[in-house]
């Protein structure tokens, strides 16, 4: 046992999704087909938006920096599960902190990119002939910018109070990674800090990308509202797959954190946690390019230019 810090483990053991052992395989095959996907689709966005000049766009700017993002997001979680699928479930009381402060900083980064993208298709339908001068590319790199600082600060006031924690109930995680609310479950000391954090930041990193996003949807269906019928459909149907992607990200975050505590059980809150740590990081690539004429476009001309 370690006694350098207010913890009295080094090691916790985590309980995974499932304990039952005639499904660990079959977890572990399609959690690591997941992963491929996850992997492929998202590299594969960044490397195309890099190299091809079509997609030099502030609109690609945001979806290259969230590949970026949802790529390092989901190795932060999956990579581990997937190895605890066929072996011990340890992890070592470093690796937990250091999984729980990269976990914080991409899902808070991506709630606010999402927010950013809102507001870029705000002023691309609703103010077209001002985008050239709104979206410059420095306004477009201040804006992943701050969607990092305070994906940066929020993991450094999670993580910082998190070990000031006494763990002394036990070292059994109820959960397949190092997330806030399990491991306040193991505490014996005072969490009402850890628990004002996770109110607070939490309330704020979701209620201000939430509202952010209706708002700026609600200016743009006023626009939709003023413009030709075909124009119209076109510019909602490009809204189509953002509304997607911001729905599946803030409805299975809220319901994971700020549910009554009582309102079901911890294996729904693990399948609740499955969709923003693991399936939207797959999902993402593929809602943004399957029905988009430019990155077809720009595929076929790095194919061709081979």
């Amino acid at each position: 046992m370690a006694t350098g810090n207010l913890s009295t483990v080094n090691m916790f053991v985590l309980v995974g999704l499932n304990q039952q052992p005639e499904l660990q395989l079959p977890l572990f095959l399609l959690f690591l087909g997941i992963y491929g996907v996850t992997v492929v689709g998202n590299l594969g966005m960044s490397l195309l938006i890099a190299f091809s000049p079509l997609l030099h766009t502030p609109m690609y700017y945001f979806l290259g920096s969230l590949s970026f993002i949802d790529l390092y997001y989901s190795s932060v979680i999956t990579p581990k599960m997937l190895i605890n699928f066929l072996k011990e479930k340890t992890i070592l009381y470093s690796e937990c902190m250091a999984q729980l402060f990269f976990f914080v900083v991409f899902v808070v980064a991506e709630g606010y990119l999402l927010t950013a993208m809102a507001y870029y298709r705000y002023i691309a339908i609703g103010n077209p002939l001002l985008y050239n001068v709104i979206m410059s590319p420095g306004l477009c790199s201040l804006l992943v910018l701050v969607s990092f600082i305070l994906g940066v600060l929020s993991a450094l006031a999670h993580t910082s109070a998190m070990m000031k924690v006494n763990f002394c109930k036990s070292h059994i995680i109820n959960h397949y990674f190092c997330d806030v609310l399990p491991l306040l479950n193991l505490s014996c000391s005072n969490t009402y800090l850890n628990e004002l954090l996770l109110f607070i930041i939490g309330g704020f990193n979701t209620l201000v990308p939430t509202l952010s996003i209706a708002v700026s949807y609600a200016f743009i269906f006023c626009s939709i509202l003023r413009i030709q019928a075909s124009e119209g459909s076109k510019a909602f149907g490009t809204c189509g797959s953002h509304l997607m992607a911001v729905v599946i990200f803030f409805g299975s975050i809220t319901y994971m954190y700020f549910k009554p505590p009582s309102s079901n059980s911890l294996e729904q809150e693990k399948v609740s946690s499955v969709f923003y740590t693991t399936v939207i990081p797959m999902l993402n690539p593929l809602i943004y390019s399957l029905q988009n004429q430019d990155v077809k476009k720009a595929l076929k001309s790095v194919w061709v230019g081979r």
